[in-house]
């Protein structure tokens, strides 16, 4: 079979199947027609969750740069004159920010942002004194999937358990993140939280041994060198 043989079988098949095709359509035109405009609006509705969800998390995110800039604002030197965004005690610079902190968790607690909120108003609570809400903002933050976030928040509630009396739920939670540490808080910085609550609470033994494998493990480090002073401190 020559090539101008082949050419025009091809040719002939193509015409085939487009007049197959434009034969079926024909048939279920109401049917396409039907999907079609399922499919625009599936689309649409996609294209308008992005929109917003971009519109939202910049706004969430220049909420929470906000509420930052307050939790880190200088404090007034004292006999000073009053000035614009310096606050003359940590308590009312901390009572300000909390109230934006607790807002962006309330208004975007579905995102990110929402998320490092309920973690900064459990840390601005705490300031404040108010430690059933501090306990729930940071328990919040806690069960956040960011891991990073999670692990900040467990280590911020350890710490406040042990402040509370609680030191069996500040060591299990030193624990969790000693067996699964993340950047945010390395096993190093979990286990020598973990061993100044034994020391605190007349654990010394238990302080020690974990001093002792902080110093081994990390000799070169801040934290060996860490564990390494308070070893010598307590002989």
């Amino acid at each position: 079979m020559d090539s101008q043989t082949r050419h025009a079988l091809k040719q002939d098949k193509f015409v085939m199947a487009t007049q197959s095709s434009a034969g079926w359509i024909g048939e279920h035109r109401s049917t396409v027609i039907r999907y079609s405009i399922v499919l625009v609006v599936v689309l649409a509705v996609l294209i308008s969750g992005v929109v917003v969800y971009n519109q939202r998390s910049e706004a969430a995110e220049s909420a929470l740069g906000a509420a930052l800039d307050v939790y880190s604002a200088q404090l007034a030197q004292p006999g000073a004159p009053a000035q614009k965004n310096v606050y003359a005690t940590a308590a009312e610079r901390a009572k300000a920010a909390n109230q934006q902190f607790v807002q962006i968790a309330s208004q975007y607690g579905w995102l990110p942002q929402g998320g490092k909120a309920h973690y900064f108003a459990g840390l601005t609570y705490q300031q404040l004194g108010q430690t059933g809400s501090a306990e729930s903002e940071l328990k919040a933050a806690a069960s956040s999937w960011d891991s990073s976030l999670s692990s900040l928040a467990k280590f911020a509630l350890a710490g406040f358990y042990h402040q509370t009396a609680r030191d069996q739920q500040a060591i299990d939670l030193y624990n969790g993140l000693i067996a699964k540490p993340t950047d945010s808080v390395p096993v190093y910085t979990a286990q020598l939280a973990l061993a100044d609550l034994y020391s605190s609470t007349g654990k010394t033994e238990q302080a020690k041994q974990l001093w002792a494998k902080v110093k081994d493990a990390d000799k070169a480090g801040a934290a060996g060198s860490i564990a390494a002073q308070k070893l010598t401190a307590k002989k």
